[in-house]
């Protein structure tokens, strides 16, 4: 696969058995056309698709950088590579046509994007660039639950747009890790008490899941609010449950 030395993502999270690339997508000609060059027909029909340059900019970058990075960790040319698609939408790489052993998931928002790879089911990365002046409150009426709504009503200004993107984030995260897409109400559940009183992390289970356990983390820094979640194996579940009792 012919890329130039100058790449628009570059390492950015790694810990936990899982590595986060940063996507740069601000507007660079040379490099969307390298990276339009880099999909296969039906991606770049995808791309076709898309009416607005930035939509197609975001899609264009991020598509091509993914498949970059998962040819470099499977060691296949990028003809081999493909991808399926689980009930809800979530994608899976396939080499040759047979499912790949490598997770990955992908969010852009603004001129950033994440890209996080893992050897491991169940894994979600959430990106959000903090837009300023919105209703985060009347926004936040129909995605939060009620602890999460009266913490957003106890900030103003500037600390309740940061408040706001970081459970919106967070929320996005576990929503991807379930892969179940928006059939899942962000509304029905909350995120950990302690996570709500500032705490980086925290273990999380959906109330319609209760046996499955997922780790949850803040990730924001001062560009956008991020955050990454997966399902932790049965023995740190079964671990973990005991512990809060």
């Amino acid at each position: 696969m012919s890329v130039s030395s100058d790449m628009w993502w570059s390492p950015w999270r790694e810990a936990e058995g899982s590595l986060i690339l940063h996507v740069d997508l601000r507007p660079d000609p040379d490099r969307e056309q390298q990276a339009l060059a880099v999909l296969d027909h039906d991606e770049q029909a995808r791309w076709n698709r898309f009416l607005v340059k930035k939509a197609q900019r975001q899609y264009a970058l991020c598509r091509a950088a993914l498949r970059i990075n998962l040819c470099e960790r499977l060691g296949c040319p990028n003809r081999e590579l493909s991808f399926g698609y689980l009930e809800h939408g979530k994608p899976f790489a396939k080499v040759n046509g047979a499912p790949a052993d490598v997770s990955f998931n992908v969010s852009h928002s603004g001129q950033h994007g994440l890209i996080g790879f893992a050897h491991r089911d169940d894994f979600g990365v959430d990106l959000e660039v903090r837009t300023p002046g919105r209703d985060f409150e009347g926004i936040g009426s129909t995605v939060y639950g009620p602890r999460e709504r009266l913490a957003l009503a106890a900030t103003t200004g500037r600390d309740q747009a940061v408040l706001f993107y970081r459970l919106w984030s967070l929320k996005e995260a576990l929503i991807k890790a379930l892969g179940t897409g928006f059939s899942l109400s962000p509304s029905r559940f909350e995120v950990p008490t302690p996570m709500l009183e500032g705490e980086p992390s925290a273990v999380f289970r959906f109330p319609h899941r209760p046996t499955d356990a997922f780790w949850l983390e803040d990730l924001g820094e001062p560009r956008f609010a991020a955050a990454r979640a997966y399902r932790l194996p049965t023995e740190e579940a079964a671990s973990s449950k005991a512990r809060s009792r």
